[in-house]
């Protein structure tokens, strides 16, 4: 890429928008702040001045990529189904993943000890919300915390190996089979409850709070009470 490419936009934009090139066609290794400033025509103290160093550059990327990506899924409406939506946000996702392999990386590739960049937490955020739906309907079997940590693990996971594997060989019914495995780990078929919703829930835990050992007596007879005070709001 010639500099009179990128010669439209703030140095900003040109600069992301080179990055992504790079990064598109060559991997993390093919962006370097010389080949950037070449093709965006900027210095590298403009590079550094904007985004610190080469991972916030990157980082400032995924976040780009990943913010057009989902602002082209913002016309999905949710069905009556919350199961069958995370289905289809986890095929969303590992497609995302094969299109975009390089940015996939940048994005999910190696833990951050200070934590995840800005595009993977708007990631986590999106299925925060597909969880919290199943929960609402009374179909979640576990946390809601635990059952986001194991679909983003199970989604990640099977991301990195198909962008591993050779395109001849890839076989996107593992994502089937891994989506499925981890949905049956979280989710039920029916209801917990026959009418999902605060005071049948508060219902149904109340029918079984004496078989629970993690709480004490005390502890216990406090639950009681306020389920009590749920349920008799119906």
């Amino acid at each position: 890429m010639e500099a009179s490419d990128a010669a439209e936009g703030s140095p900003r934009e040109r600069i992301l928008a080179v990055t992504a090139e790079l990064l598109a066609e060559g991997g993390r290794e093919a962006v370097s702040t010389r080949a950037v400033g070449s093709a965006a025509g900027v210095q590298a103290p403009t590079i550094y001045r904007l985004f610190g160093d080469k991972q916030g550059l990157l980082d400032a990327v995924a976040g780009a990529g990943f913010a057009a990506y989902l602002e082209s899924k913002a016309g999905l409406e949710p069905s009556d189904d919350p199961v069958q939506d995370l289905r289809v946000g986890w095929d969303l996702h590992i497609g995302f993943a094969l299109a975009n392999p390089a940015l996939y990386l940048v994005m999910y590739g190696e833990p951050r000890v200070g934590g995840e960049p800005a595009a993977a937490v708007a990631g986590m955020e999106v299925l925060a919300g597909h969880i919290h739906r199943i929960a609402e309907a009374g179909r979640l079997r576990v946390s809601e915390e635990l059952a986001v940590q194991l679909v983003h693990a199970g989604g990640r996971g099977t991301a990195a190996s198909l962008i591993g594997m050779a395109a001849g060989r890839r076989d996107l019914g593992l994502s089937a089979l891994a989506r499925e495995a981890v949905i049956a780990a979280i989710a039920s078929e029916v209801p917990a409850v026959a009418t999902p919703g605060p005071v049948s829930a508060a219902v149904a835990l109340r029918a079984v709070l004496t078989e629970t050992a993690a709480l004490t007596e005390l502890e216990r007879g406090l639950l009681r009470e306020w389920l009590d005070r749920i349920s008799g709001g119906r």
